[in-house]
């Protein structure tokens, strides 16, 4: 599933939670932190890889240490990247606006 970053509406600063909110949704607040922290994981690494690809689009060829020089694209996409909320506080929006899915596996202790 890819992410329109530009469509996040998660918070770009640390707020203060109602946990029970979260925990209405799974029934379990350490179920609701668990999901929300294996798909934070999930965004992570999407991001760390579509950046890493478009970096490399730029990537200069020669590695010549005396030949150092700003590369002005790669500053844009980086700080575009940095402005972006973190992926723990898109894995809350989406928890709380019900998008994020959670799968349990039944145990044969449970069933």
């Amino acid at each position: 599933m890819a992410i329109n970053f530009k469509s996040i509406d998660a918070e770009r600063s640390t707020i203060t939670r109602d946990t029970i909110k979260f925990e209405e949704k799974t029934g379990n607040i350490y179920e609701a932190i668990v999901a929300m922290s294996k798909r934070s994981n999930q965004i992570s690494s999407e991001l760390k890889e579509e950046l890493t690809g478009k970096l490399q689009e730029f990537a200069s060829s020669t590695d010549n240490l005396e030949e150092v020089f700003e590369n002005r694209e790669q500053i844009e996409i980086s700080k575009f990247y940095e402005k972006l909320p973190k992926s723990v506080a898109i894995s809350m929006a989406e928890m709380l606006d019900d998008r994020l899915y959670i799968r349990k596996i039944e145990t044969e202790d449970n069933k």
